[in-house]
């Protein structure tokens, strides 16, 4: 819009991920809105994206759903100033979302570079949790801690990148393509590789048991297995259940971070002083190689 500030835009909606229409509108606005931290952005204002069937699904429960995406938005300092809805056989909520970002400091998904540290800020897991709470299978405390995490803005670890004038060389957010999908996102056309080590991925408590039983693996799992296929280096095959968790699509996760070493190190430490609730590792490294590779060791 002029030298100092230009406009970011993002859509994103889904069908409930949880019973409570609350949590799930919570959930759904934390989701949209990470788009425009992984741009580095401010949310500005926003658009509810509705459909549901009218004789299925009750006002009341309509009205609680974007009760719990207002509420949200605005801990976000995001308005939200109308929006749309349709009769769709299936309920699904979300937002449009605009935002507001520096022109030469928003942060791309693409700009990696050789040497970079990965960072991820939340753990891993919610989609198998979530497929198994679907089949009432999933334990109580499980549920807590994923709904916990989806349900949390990805604000606080921009706001401490951008507070400290970290240089972020690229980022995004980590939804539906699964880690494994984000990350080859980040090197395609380039000559980087990136090395991810398995143990050093953060993930729920319990995420490891709910991602060994195929029954829990959601649809899209194996869209992005397939997906990846061909661009990963692994010492067994990958349909071996170790690799489960790369495929793995999430809900409302967090973000992937790329930095030189040392600031990458100074963001965990900073992360850690400012109580941020998960503790944030360095997961993998960026290093010449094939070009547009995954190299999976551990």
């Amino acid at each position: 819009m002029n030298d100092q500030l230009a406009l970011v835009h993002t859509v994103d909606f889904f069908t409930p991920v949880v019973d409570d229409p609350y949590i799930y509108g919570q959930i759904a606005v934390a989701n949209a809105l990470s788009d425009i931290y992984a741009m580095g952005g401010k949310p500005l204002t926003a658009l509810n994206i509705v459909g549901f069937h009218q004789g299925k699904v009750t006002p009341d429960i309509v009205r609680t759903i974007l009760e719990g995406g207002t509420r949200k938005a605005r801990e976000a300092g995001c308005i939200i100033a109308g929006g749309h809805s349709i009769q769709d056989e299936e309920l699904k909520y979300g937002l449009a979302v605009t935002g507001l970002v520096h022109p030469e400091k928003f942060w791309k998904n693409n700009s990696i570079e050789e040497g970079d540290v990965i960072l991820l800020t939340k753990p891993l897991g919610t989609g198998a949790i979530s497929t198994a709470l679907k089949q009432d299978k999933a334990d109580d405390k499980d549920v807590e801690e994923i709904v916990t995490s989806m349900r949390l803005l990805n604000r606080q670890p921009v706001e401490i990148l951008q507070k400290h004038k970290l240089n972020v060389h690229a980022c995004t957010d980590v939804t539906g393509f699964g880690l494994a999908g984000h990350l080859l996102e980040m090197i395609k056309s380039s000559s980087l590789d990136i090395e991810v080590r398995l143990e050093n991925l953060p993930h729920f408590k319990n995420a490891l048991e709910y991602l060994a039983q195929y029954s829990f693996l959601p649809g899209g799992f194996y869209s992005n297995r397939e997906f990846a296929a061909g661009s990963i280096v692994s010492q067994k095959k990958i349909d071996d259940p170790e690799y489960n968790i790369l495929f793995d699509p999430q809900t409302s996760g967090g973000l992937i971070i790329t930095l030189s070493e040392q600031q990458g190190e100074q963001f965990i430490s900073l992360a850690e002083q400012a109580g941020y609730p998960y503790k944030i590792g360095i997961i993998g490294r960026v290093s010449k190689g094939q070009g547009g590779m995954l190299r999976i060791s551990g």
